[in-house]
């Protein structure tokens, strides 16, 4: 799966840290998805969304 996170983050000006932080997961879970090595849970990809202001249609697709 495909997504757009590392691009939206970089937008609002985050870190990896600080979205892991308001998602409740670890740095390395964030960079794990943005590298397409992990696909998230539906709740995950939901606050994902959240966060970065977005749904989570637009921010994943599949490959």
């Amino acid at each position: 799966m495909k997504n757009s996170i590392r691009d939206k983050r970089k937008q609002q000006g985050l870190s990896q840290e600080e979205l892991a932080k308001k998602c409740g997961v670890s740095r390395q879970t964030v960079n794990a998805i943005e590298n397409d090595k992990y696909d998230p849970t539906l709740a995950l990809a939901f606050h994902l969304a959240r966060e970065l202001d977005t749904t989570v249609d637009t921010l994943f697709s599949p490959d």
